[in-house]
């Protein structure tokens, strides 16, 4: 038949249906499952078939029809559901990696992901050498024979810088390194990392997948060989694998994804048009407007500017906290993603721990503000920051 477009895959791809004949996807709550004989229970432990299951953390139908779900529309094989997107991090790094080996990361990471390179991996002996992910001299120069792999956010947090997916790819491949990409930024509907080169696409399918702020959860996409010989020993062994109950909030979620982007997305270039214009402001950014330095390549890799829009308020952090205690409809949060508009001040919260110089490296101001743009309307919200940067003037 012919190849499903997104909104179909969204809808139906890795349906599983019970001897029931259910219309919405099943939840399978439970942790482990009944063989028909202790000859089937040992066979099912040598080599478990592609329908069949041993324990919830090794596999579950209703987590199966997830991976299933997104690795269709990733454009993978295969996927592996986790508990949270930083498991999925964690596990696509930790998984591949030994005492000695050398990886390459763009500097302009969420400060979690910084954690596990700077602190985990190199605790372990894993060389870790950190480049601007926008100079691709600097991939260049840092990606050697012998390096393993290399990891950068496709859109960084919080200032929304890009990373040339197909150029970094090249470079990576041309020594053997594993390109793996955190795309949570740039979506699965806005970004198709595997056919601009990358081997691994990271989510935390807390964000945009989920949607609606219900549920933890994150997913790795890959060949079949990568997800299920490097990737799953390391996950089913040290527990990190997605609950079936997020696995069925995420199938349902999906449904709307496409619908929930699109919106979204164009409610945020609305948004950054409007800021850009208010003097209010001392800068915007945004990769859907013209201003931003890296426009050309946004429409190339994605066709699309995005949900977030990072902006800096006039006044520091005293005038940041003012406009941000003085909005109505978008909520003071760290989650992004979400149907609900979201700010949050990523030099206090998600970015609190680096050091100001790092900070100031990054471009993480006193006043800058991250808006995650939800579902409510443009204009809406769009006042709601009018008067938010009134009070911060204030």
């Amino acid at each position: 038949m012919t190849e499903w477009k997104t909104r179909t895959k969204l809808v139906h791809e890795g349906s599983r249906r019970s001897q029931y004949g259910e219309m919405a996807e099943a939840i399978f709550l439970t942790q482990g499952f009944a063989y028909d004989s202790a000859e089937s229970a040992e066979a099912r432990f040598v080599k478990a078939g592609e329908d069949e299951f041993i324990y919830a953390r090794y596999g579950n139908p209703t987590t199966r029809m997830f991976e299933e779900r997104i690795a269709a529309l990733e454009g993978t094989e295969d996927a592996f559901a986790t508990a949270s997107g930083m498991a999925a991090v964690n596990g696509a790094l930790t998984a591949m990696l030994r005492a000695g080996d050398h990886v390459v990361s763009s500097r302009a990471l969420f400060g979690s992901c910084l954690y596990i390179l700077e602190e985990v991996l190199t605790r372990y002996g894993v060389k870790v050498t950190f480049v601007d992910g926008a100079d691709l001299d600097q991939w260049r120069a840092a990606v050697v024979p012998g390096t393993k792999a290399v990891f950068f956010e496709s859109m960084s947090n919080p200032t929304l810088e890009l990373v040339d997916i197909r150029a970094v790819s090249e470079i990576a491949h041309a020594v053997g390194a594993v390109v793996i990409v955190d795309n949570v930024f740039a979506t699965p509907i806005f970004s198709r990392a595997v056919e601009q080169g990358a081997d691994v696409v990271v989510y935390s399918t807390t964000k945009h997948i989920d949607g609606q702020g219900r549920a933890l959860g994150g997913v790795v996409c890959g060949s079949t060989e990568w997800i299920r010989k490097v990737l799953e020993p390391y996950m089913k062994h040290t527990g990190g694998s997605m609950s079936p109950f997020t696995a069925w909030m995420h199938l349902n979620g999906m449904a709307t994804l496409d619908l929930r982007c699109r919106a979204m997305a164009e409610a945020a270039l609305q948004v950054a048009r409007a800021l850009e214009g208010d003097d209010r402001v001392s800068r915007v950014i945004y990769p859907g407007l013209e201003s931003h330095p890296q426009h050309a390549l946004a429409m190339a890799q994605m066709g699309s500017g995005g949900t977030l829009v990072t902006f800096e308020v006039k006044g520091g952090k005293e005038a940041a906290f003012r406009f941000m205690n003085a909005l109505e409809i978008a909520k003071i949060s760290n989650n992004l993603g979400d149907a609900k508009t979201i700010a949050t001040h990523p030099a206090t919260t998600t970015h609190q721990r680096l050091p100001q110089e790092q900070k100031d490296a990054l471009g993480i101001t006193p006043g800058l503000i991250r808006l995650s743009v939800g579902l409510e309307d443009a204009e809406d919200v769009i006042a709601d920051l009018r008067q938010a940067l009134a009070a911060a003037q204030g």
